[in-house]
Parts: C-alpha cells; sequence; structure tokens
C-alpha cells in the first residue's frame, strides 16, 4: 500500500509518467485490484507505444483479467521488440494454452526454458501444456525438471509432483495440492462461466438439483444450505430454490468474488473445506458439492466431515467423475476418478444412507463425454 501511495503521489506531479502507471498497476495487481490495474497499465501503454515493458506488464493484467485474445497480442508485440524476456515468454505460453491452445503453448514455453534454463516455472507450464496437447513422453522429464529446480519452493514442487502422477510417473497423493486448486480456479475465474456452460456443456448443478427433487428434497426455501466449493455461484443458482439460508466456501478468492456479485449467499468463506466443516457442527440442513470431490482422492475424511456438519434428518448431494478402479485413479487431467461403489461404502460406514443415485454426463472435454455420479445421502 505505501509503495502504491507514492506512484500516486507521483502521478500527481506528472500525470504523463509512464513508468509511474505502469508500476501503480504492479502495485494493484498484487492486491488484487484488477480492474484499476488494467486502466494503469493501459495507460503506460498509451503513454510510451511499443515499450517492451509496459507491454509486457499490460499483457500480464489483461491475462489475469481472462481476456486471453489481447493479452496475447500484447505479449507478442513485446517479445518483437524483446525477445530475450523469458518470463513474457511464460506468460505467453500460459496464456496460450488457458485459452485452449496447448500446442501452440509448447514453442514459446519451451523458448522460455532456454533463455531461462532454472526458471522452474516455466518448465512446470511447459510440462503442463506438453500434457494438454497429449504428448505425456514429453511432458515428464519437463516435471521431472521443475521438481529438481523448485529448490525450496514447496508449493512448486507439490505441483510438480502432482503432475508426475497424473503423467504415471509416482504415487497419487491424497488430494491436489491447495495451491494447485487455487492458482487453477483463481485463473479460470474470469471466463468459467462462459467456458462451462458454452464450450463444456456443463450441467452438474442443474442436474444435482434435480436429483436432490427426485430424492424428496422439497425446494421450498425451507432449508439452510451450505454450497461446498462454490466456484462463482453457477451450484448456487441451481440450489437457491432450497435456501431459506445458503453460504459457499472455495479456495479461490477471485471465484468467490464472482459468486459474492451474485447476491446468493449470506456468507462466502475463503478456506479449505475440510477446515471449514469441523467449524460448524449439526448446522446444515443441506451440504452440496458439484465438482467438488474430484479433487480430492480419499473420501473417507471429507464424508466424515459433511456427516458431522449434517442436521438430523439433512442430505448431502454430490458429484462424482467416475471410474472402475478401486478406491480412486488420478486421470491425466489432474482430477481423480472414484469407484462409485467404493464411496458408497464409505459413505455408509459414517452413517449416510443412499436415497438417489444416477449415472450422467457431467459436461465434454475435448470433444469427449465427462462420466459421472450423481449421490444423494442422508
Amino acid at each position: 500500500m505505501e509503495a502504491e501511495s507514492l506512484y500516486r503521489r507521483a502521478l500527481k506531479l506528472n500525470p504523463n509518467q509512464p513508468d509511474a502507471h505502469n508500476l501503480l498497476s504492479v502495485a494493484l495487481r498484487s492486491r488484487g485490484a484488477l480492474e484499476e490495474a488494467l486502466a494503469a497499465s493501459a495507460r503506460a501503454v498509451a503513454l510510451a507505444p511499443g515499450h517492451p515493458l509496459m507491454l509486457a506488464n499490460h499483457g500480464a493484467a489483461l491475462a489475469e483479467a481472462g481476456r486471453l485474445p489481447e493479452a496475447i497480442s500484447a505479449m507478442q508485440q513485446c517479445l518483437a521488440a524483446a525477445p530475450g524476456d523469458a518470463v513474457t515468454w511464460r506468460n505467453l505460453g500460459q496464456a496460450l494454452a488457458a485459452a485452449g491452445r496447448a500446442a501452440d503453448a509448447v514453442g514459446p514455453l519451451t523458448t522460455a526454458t532456454q533463455i531461462a534454463p532454472t526458471m522452474a516455472e516455466a518448465w512446470l507450464g511447459l510440462a503442463h501444456a506438453q500434457s494438454e496437447a497429449g504428448n505425456p513422453s514429453a511432458a515428464h522429464p519437463a516435471a521431472v525438471r521443475a521438481l529438481e529446480l523448485a529448490g525450496r519452493d514447496k508449493s512448486l514442487a507439490e505441483q510438480a509432483r502432482f503432475l508426475l502422477a497424473a503423467l504415471g510417473g509416482g504415487e497419487a497423493p491424497d488430494r491436489a495440492p491447495a495451491a494447485y486448486v487455487r492458482q487453477l480456479f483463481d485463473a479460470f475465474a474470469p471466463r468459467f462461466d462462459a467456458e462451462l456452460e458454452g464450450n463444456l456443456e456443463y450441467r452438474t448443478p442443474a442436474l444435482l438439483a434435480q436429483a436432490m427433487l427426485a430424492a424428496g428434497v422439497p425446494a421450498d426455501g425451507s432449508a439452510a444450505v451450505l454450497d461446498l466449493g462454490c466456484g462463482t455461484g453457477l451450484s448456487g443458482v441451481a440450489l437457491a430454490p432450497f435456501a431459506r439460508r445458503m453460504e459457499g466456501v472455495d479456495l479461490s478468492p477471485r471465484m468467490l468474488d464472482a459468486a459474492r456479485a451474485r447476491g446468493l449467499y449470506a456468507a462466502l468463506h475463503e478456506m479449505d473445506l475440510l477446515a471449514f466443516l469441523p467449524r460448524k457442527p449439526a448446522a446444515w440442513d443441506v451440504i452440496a458439492a458439484a465438482d467438488v470431490l474430484n479433487y480430492l482422492g480419499d473420501l473417507g475424511p471429507v464424508l466424515g466431515a459433511m456427516r458431522a456438519a449434517l442436521r438430523p434428518g439433512g442430505i448431502i448431494a454430490f458429484s462424482l467423475e467416475t471410474g472402475e478402479a478401486v478406491p480412486y485413479e488420478l486421470g491425466q487431467g489432474m482430477r481423480y476418478r472414484h469407484n462409485a461403489a467404493h464411496v458408497r461404502a464409505l459413505a455408509e460406514a459414517v452413517g449416510l444412507t443412499p436415497r438417489a443415485e444416477s449415472e450422467v454426463t457431467l459436461r465434454m472435454e475435448r470433444g469427449k463425454p465427462v462420466a459421472g455420479t450423481l449421490l444423494v445421502l442422508g
């Protein structure tokens, strides 16, 4: 905040100083004021057209805002003037991957690793891009190199190990690293609704609400509802008819910002669900989790925690990506697929009885349906 104040003072003295606008943008982004940051970086570019530093920062801000075509263009302009900028090569590759152009991302990310061979983040980005482009044999050595370079960066090392496990290069952990999930959905937040409901034909929240109705859960606005992994609130839209009061929990602050804007939730909590659930025992009539448990491997702890947070007579409703492996497997897409029969056994072990179950298509992925199971337990 002190740096931001200094840059604002500098701009009062000289409103047309591009460096001050650029540095103000960096400071604003660091505290999450993205719209203000974009305005400042755009002003810096306008005052210093073609300057690679201004273009690099503006491109990064545009990417963070989900404006990927504009971000890619700004980064390409930067690199035309400053081809030795390894960070912008990395950012360009990540923006291309986020835009669904994983194969195109491989080149810029490879360039980043060549310019800065010890940049672990570039190697990890390259590993992800190769995996998403359907090249697991190329993804594996890049992920190994990222892990070697991670050093004391525990978060980056966890993410590299997680990707290696998804590629078959190690034992799958009990859950996805929290930092990976947070970063994934923070980056996805600006385009989450449009991408899921458009390109991916995402229907899980609506299907889960239908399953609850079929199980006899009344949509009469009488329930205390907890939306686990609420994201942008798409699930809250489907759950709202059941709710007298609804609260949401999510790891991603940017997802929560979008959920807050919907005006559906009485409270939103930025917290890991396993840390949140024990805080409110016997508090909820309905606990729902749409496309959330696929980031957890061992579901025993979360089912027990949900059961303890449920009021007598309450219900739990959730979706699973389903597979045949027992108890679960980590797919190359870095989500867990669960054996539905095993999950039923876990639920019954903590005192939950199945009230409804259905096999569904959760969404499309790379043109193929993602098989899922909806479970309503009470």
